[in-house]
């Protein structure tokens, strides 16, 4: 008994310091990066619609596999299994979930009609803790990226260095 509130604090401590989680639902090959808040008692995150986090693999009633990382050193500090459950758009759970994610949804481009927005367009869904936190690994669990169609920008000009340096002397 003690183990287990031990554990669901470990949880609920880690998941609220850190803005992003990792997120591995059933079938979905590589686990997938998730911002997030922690609301009554589990993990609220929203996706799926133009603009927004793409949840992949998770499904109403499904089960997912959540790590929670270090805000300040980016390391894993715990890994638990979650059931998976999509919040009813308008209904009261949904509405005061909605709102906490309101509040941490950064650089929405219609701030004011995101509500809306997300009830029309999106899936809000709640991870509940189900079971005992994973032990960690023993060695690096590093993967390959998902694919995806965004790209970094190009090598940096030649030119450009010798400007850097020519506006630093003039000052």
């Amino acid at each position: 008994m003690t183990s287990e509130l031990l554990e669901r604090a470990l949880i609920e401590e880690a998941a609220k310091k850190s803005g992003l989680i990792w997120v591995r639902g059933a079938g979905a090959p590589a686990a997938r990066a998730l911002w997030h808040v922690w609301h009554e008692g589990a993990v609220c995150v929203v996706g799926d619609g133009p603009g927004e986090q793409p949840l992949a693999g998770l499904a109403d009633g499904g089960r997912a596999e959540v790590s929670v990382r270090s805000k300040d050193k980016g390391g894993r500090l715990v890994t638990f299994p979650a059931t998976v459950s999509e919040l009813v758009s308008g209904s009261e759970e949904w509405e005061a979930a909605v709102a906490e994610l309101k509040g941490k949804r950064l650089n929405a481009p219609d701030a004011e009609e995101m509500p809306a927005r997300w009830a029309r367009e999106c899936r809000v869904l709640r991870l509940v803790p189900a079971g005992s936190v994973t032990p960690l690994p023993d060695g690096s669990l590093a993967e390959r990226p998902v694919p995806t169609p965004v790209t970094t920008r190009g090598p940096v000009p030649a030119g450009l260095p010798k400007l850097l340096v020519k506006r630093r002397k003039g000052r």
